[in-house]
């Protein structure tokens, strides 16, 4: 059962994807096209996510674990949207994206959970960089940071967490 939903997914997805690609050919390779179409709709399934829990769920509350421990609800969320988007990420990542690596399936999500914990510190650090070091606004810091972790990101990806043998 689950093999027949896997294949069914990965053909429907694929065909969207190269429904739209056309439109784009000129501008970059299919592969980046569909990691660009892969992680932006997870990106905004995260932030879906993210914002419905904090703002609709948990009204902005602490989330109280258990007896005298408390979780802010804007981590409690991030938690939430994390533990739904990593894993439709490295399926949309191993079977839409960059399919055909020789590596074993543990070896590439151990690896993939590496390249997204070093993007999540990039973040934090560019961050604390642009805004608090040099003084740049917020939004554009964050649009900088944005497009310099997804090419980190993309080519960390594609080079090593799902790499494909060279011939």
């Amino acid at each position: 059962m689950f093999a027949k939903a896997h294949l069914v997914i990965k053909k429907l997805v694929l065909g969207i994807i190269t429904a739209f690609y056309p439109l784009f050919r000129k501008f970059m390779p299919a592969q980046t096209f569909r990691y660009a179409v892969c992680g932006g709709g997870n990106a905004v399934l995260n932030f879906t996510i993210f914002s419905i829990t904090e703002n609709i769920i948990l009204k902005k509350q602490v989330v109280h674990i258990i007896p005298n421990v408390a979780i802010s609800s804007h981590i409690f969320s991030f938690l939430v949207a994390f533990s739904i988007t990593f894993p439709i990420g490295f399926y949309l990542n191993t079977y839409v994206v960059f399919d055909g690596s020789y590596l074993q399936k543990r070896i590439q999500l151990f690896r993939y959970f590496t390249i997204v914990i070093v993007c999540f510190l990039l973040n934090y650090l560019f961050m604390k960089l642009f805004v608090d070091r040099f003084g740049w606004y917020p939004t554009p810091s964050y649009i900088l940071t944005f497009f310099v972790v997804t090419l980190f990101s993309y080519f960390s990806q594609r080079n090593f967490t799902f790499k494909k043998k060279l011939g």
